[in-house]
């Protein structure tokens, strides 16, 4: 199975393009034309599933586009997606801000999706999509520490509930590394798939490991790599995965 996790940037692209007429008029403007490059890319992965940070499902900056259902639609996947603010957060109404979330694409419609939210943070969705072997989570985490503090702790009560194998993966914003993600993964039982730690931030010169694939006992990881693509401030993450056959108890 393979996951593809990116975090596209409403699709705004990067470097000079977000500066043209005027400086930031990318952020108004949007960027139809990247849309396009980070579809075609995503289609030459053939992922059986994506996890998408930072996706517009329709506003006007993105020409109503709802760009959850473009990338899903060339894959021929099913999506399952939701604004990433806080049920009742303003952000729910205000124009732009509401058509900002996250989604997971999937090969396979036999899935049961939840959405859960963090009780701290602006930033508060999660995306859960549960298969018959596995559960799978995407989170964005808040940039503040003290919220992606109590934000890890929200999620590793989730993951502890799971009786199947589990992935975690999203843009964790984790600014001081090991020092916040090392104790969260030990507690939560989860192993980094990018055994190296390869930086995914900034795009153009990538100094940071923000962003993660997580996995528990009972999956096995045999690839793993991070593209060097330039659509977006973050690089996506690419990972195959095979489930461990379940070993019989003791008479």
């Amino acid at each position: 199975m393979r996951l593809l996790l990116y975090n596209m940037r409403y699709g705004l692209g990067s470097g000079g393009a977000l500066h043209w007429p005027l400086p930031g008029a990318g952020y108004i403007l949007g960027n139809q034309a990247n849309l396009l490059r980070i579809i075609h890319f995503i289609k030459a992965q053939q992922p059986d599933i994506v996890g998408l940070v930072e996706v517009d499902t329709g506003s006007f900056r993105a020409s109503r586009i709802n760009q959850v259902d473009a990338i899903a639609q060339s894959l021929g996947h099913f999506s399952a997606y939701q604004c990433k603010y806080g049920k009742d957060s303003l952000n729910q109404v205000l124009p732009i801000m509401r058509n900002q979330g996250n989604a997971f694409l999937s090969g396979s419609r036999t899935y049961i999706k939840k959405f859960h939210y963090f009780s701290k943070g602006i930033k508060r969705l999660i995306i859960e999509l549960e298969f018959s072997n596995c559960i799978i989570f995407l989170v964005h985490l808040s940039l503040k520490y003290g919220h992606r503090h109590a934000q890890l702790h929200f999620l590793h009560d989730l993951v502890s509930r799971c009786s199947k194998p589990v992935v975690v993966t999203g843009d964790f914003n984790t600014f001081l590394g090991s020092r916040e993600m090392g104790p969260f993964m030990k507690s939560a039982g989860l192993r980094n798939a990018n055994v190296h730690g390869a930086p995914s931030y900034p795009s153009r010169a990538p100094r940071m490991e923000l962003d993660f694939i997580l996995y528990s006992n009972g999956i096995k990881i045999t690839d793993f790599f991070i593209p060097n693509i330039g659509l977006s401030d973050h690089l996506p993450l690419v990972c195959d995965f095979e489930f461990c056959p379940a070993i019989p108890k003791a008479a």
